[in-house]
C-alpha cells in the first residue's frame, strides 16, 4: 500500500462507558443505549404587548450505538499547518514522546480539544458538592490516537517537510516525529486556480490531472474507497482544513439544486469550487464531510444532496481564537445589558493562511464569516437594539510573514452605558493559530463520528432515524454554523456548549443541565411530629 494513503493504527484506546444512569427512562443492552427524554419548550404567541406562553412538550426516545468503530480521519489541506501540526500531535500523544524547549521538558497533551480537556458535570453528591467527568466519558468516543490518518494536498512534500516549513511545533519534537512523517505524502488533491489567490501557485504540483471535474469527482470518491478499504475501516471523516476559497456565486440552473449541481459537474462549469467537488464526494460515499474554511462550499444543490442522501455536513469555519473570544465577550456584554455599538476587529499574521487571505476575493469569505457572529445576541435584546440596528463592525486582516504561525489579534469593542456614558473594552491577543485549530479537528472528527451512532423517534411506532443531515451541534467549534433551513442560528459560545452538553445528557437520560441551586438557597423544611 503507497504510503500516501496511510497513516497508523494501534489497538484502540478504553473508550468503555464509565458511568450508568439508574433510571426507569434508560435501558442498557449490550450494544446500545435507549433512553427516554422529555423536551420541555413553550410556544409563544405575541398581540401587541400581551404574550401568551404555552408550555409544550415532546417525547422522544435515543438510541445510542455503544461500540466505537475504526475509524478514518481524512484531511483536505493535509500538508498544511493544521494538517501537519495535527498529525505530529497524534505521534507524540500517542508515543508519549517528550521534548526540551529553553522553558524546560514539555509533554504531550490534547488541550484545546473540549471532548478531550475539558469536563461537565453530571449532578451533585451527597454532600451537595458538584460532580464532573471527562467530556470524553458521557458517551463512549473515539480516541485521538486512534484515529487513521490520511488525507490530500496540493503540496508534494511529505509531512515532515510540511510540518518543518510550517514552523509550529518546536524543533527538538519535530526531530523525533520526523522519521515517521518522511514517510507519508499527502494524495494528490484538486486545484482550480480560479478560488484560491494566485499566490498558492508555486505549492500546487501535486494535482488530480486535467480539468474534467467530474473525473475528479470520481478520482475523490476512489480515494476514500481504496483508504477506507485498505485500512479496513468502519467509517471516514472528512475535514477540509485547506485554503480558504473565494466565495461561489449562486446560479440558477446550475448549483441550485442537487440534480443541477451534479450536472454542473459532468459539465465542468466553472464556478463549482474544489471544496463542493469534496462535499459531493464524501456525500455520495455516505461519509460526513466538515468545511474548516469560511467560503460557501455548502451550495443549496450540496446541501439537498446530504439531506436527500442522508450524510452529514457541517460547517463553516474553524472557531479557534478572536472569533470565540468575540462571542463569549458580546454575549456577556448584552446580556448585562450593555450596548455594543462598534466592534473593530484587526488581524495580521505570517502563515499560508495569512498569505491566501491577503487576496481580496479569500478575504471576502473570511470577513463574511467573521462578521456575522453577533447577529444572534443582537436580534436577542430588543431593548438595547430597535429592529435593523446592529453595531459597526470592522473585520481586517493583514499579512505579515515575520509574525509566523503567532498571530495578533487586536479588537476594540465601544459600548453605550447608563445615562449616555461610553465604555470602551480594547484586547491584544496573541495566538499561535495552528496549535488552536488543530485540537478542533479532533472535536469536529470525534462528535460527528459520535453522531452517526446516535439515532431518534418520537413515537414507538416509528421506526429510529438520523438526525437532520446539517450538524449544527457542532456550532461550538465553528464560526458561521450552517444549519437546517428555519433554524435559527446561535453564535453565543455559552449556548453552543450548553446545546451539546445537554443533548448528550439526554441521551444517557439525564434533564439538562441547570445552575438554580435549589438544594442551596431553601430552608429545611420543619416538620412536626
Amino acid at each position: 500500500m503507497p504510503p500516501s494513503q496511510t497513516f497508523f493504527y494501534e489497538q484502540p484506546q478504553d473508550t468503555s462507558v464509565s458511568l450508568k444512569v439508574v433510571s426507569p427512562n434508560v435501558r442498557y443492552t449490550s450494544t446500545h443505549i435507549f433512553s427516554d427524554f422529555v423536551y420541555n419548550n413553550a410556544t409563544v404567541i405575541k398581540n401587541g404587548r400581551t404574550f401568551e406562553v404555552f408550555p409544550t412538550e415532546t417525547k422522544y426516545q435515543f438510541k445510542t450505538e455503544l461500540k466505537v468503530p475504526k475509524v478514518g480521519l481524512m484531511i483536505v489541506g493535509w500538508g498544511g499547518n493544521n494538517g501537519s501540526t495535527l498529525t505530529a500531535s497524534i505521534i507524540a500523544n500517542r508515543d508519549n514522546i517528550t521534548w526540551r524547549t529553553k522553558e524546560g521538558i514539555k509533554s504531550p497533551n490534547y488541550f484545546g480539544s473540549v471532548v478531550q480537556a475539558s469536563t461537565l458535570k453530571l449532578g451533585v453528591d451527597a454532600e451537595g458538592k458538584d460532580v464532573y467527568i471527562p467530556f470524553s466519558q458521557i458517551l463512549p468516543m473515539v480516541h485521538p490516537n486512534d484515529f487513521v490518518l490520511g488525507g490530500w494536498d496540493i503540496s508534494s512534500l511529505n509531512l515532515a517537510r510540511s510540518m518543518e516549513r510550517a514552523k509550529v511545533l518546536d524543533y527538538n519534537l519535530q526531530c523525533q516525529v520526523a522519521p515517521e512523517l518522511e514517510k507519508i505524502t499527502p494524495l494528490p488533491s484538486i486545484y482550480y486556480p480560479d478560488f484560491i489567490a494566485a499566490n498558492q501557485s508555486d505549492r500546487a504540483d501535486n494535482l488530480i490531472p486535467g480539468n474534467n471535474k467530474e473525473k475528479h469527482l470520481e478520482q475523490i470518491r476512489k480515494d476514500i474507497r481504496e483508504f477506507k478499504a485498505a485500512n479496513q475501516l468502519d467509517k471516514v471523516i472528512v475535514v477540509w482544513s485547506a485554503n480558504t476559497e473565494r466565495y461561489s456565486e449562486i446560479i440558477p440552473g446550475i448549483n441550485d439544486t442537487a440534480d443541477n449541481l451534479l450536472k454542473a459537474v459532468k459539465q465542468s462549469h466553472p464556478e463549482i469550487a474544489p471544496s463542493t467537488i469534496f462535499a459531493l464526494a464524501c456525500i455520495l460515499e455516505k461519509t460526513p464531510f466538515i468545511n474548516g474554511s469560511p467560503q460557501n462550499t455548502f451550495v443549496p444543490g450540496c446541501i439537498q444532496l446530504a439531506e436527500r442522501e442522508r450524510v452529514y455536513i457541517a460547517g463553516d469555519d474553524f472557531k479557534s481564537g478572536q472569533t470565540k473570544v468575540k462571542s463569549v465577550l458580546v454575549d456577556f456584554l448584552v446580556n448585562a445589558g450593555i450596548k455594543p455599538v462598534g466592534i473593530t476587529s484587526y488581524n495580521h499574521l505570517g502563515n499560508n493562511d495569512g498569505k491566501n487571505l491577503s487576496a481580496p476575493q479569500q478575504f471576502r469569505s473570511k470577513e463574511i464569516s467573521k462578521s456575522n457572529v453577533v447577529d444572534d445576541m443582537v436580534l436577542a435584546n430588543n431593548i438595547l437594539y430597535q429592529p435593523g440596528e446592529h453595531p459597526d463592525h470592522v473585520v481586517v486582516i493583514k499579512y505579515v510573514p515575520a509574525v509566523g504561525d503567532s498571530k495578533r489579534a487586536l479588537d476594540e469593542y465601544v459600548s453605550e452605558i447608563f445615562m449616555g456614558g461610553k465604555n470602551t473594552i480594547s484586547l491584544y491577543n496573541t495566538c499561535e493559530d495552528s496549535l488552536l485549530a488543530a485540537p478542533l479537528i479532533l472535536d469536529l472528527a470525534i462528535i460527528t463520528e459520535l453522531m452517526t451512532r446516535i439515532q431518534y423517534r418520537v413515537s414507538e411506532t416509528e421506526e429510529f432515524a438520523p438526525f437532520n443531515a446539517i450538524l449544527s451541534i457542532l456550532s461550538f467549534m465553528l464560526k458561521a454554523p450552517l444549519v437546517p433551513t428555519g433554524t435559527p442560528v446561535v453564535n453565543a459560545l455559552s449556548k453552543q456548549r450548553m446545546a451539546m452538553e445537554n443533548f448528550f445528557r439526554a441521551c444517557i437520560g439525564l434533564a439538562p443541565q441547570n445552575e438554580m441551586l435549589l438544594e442551596h438557597k431553601t430552608a429545611p423544611i420543619k416538620r412536626k411530629f
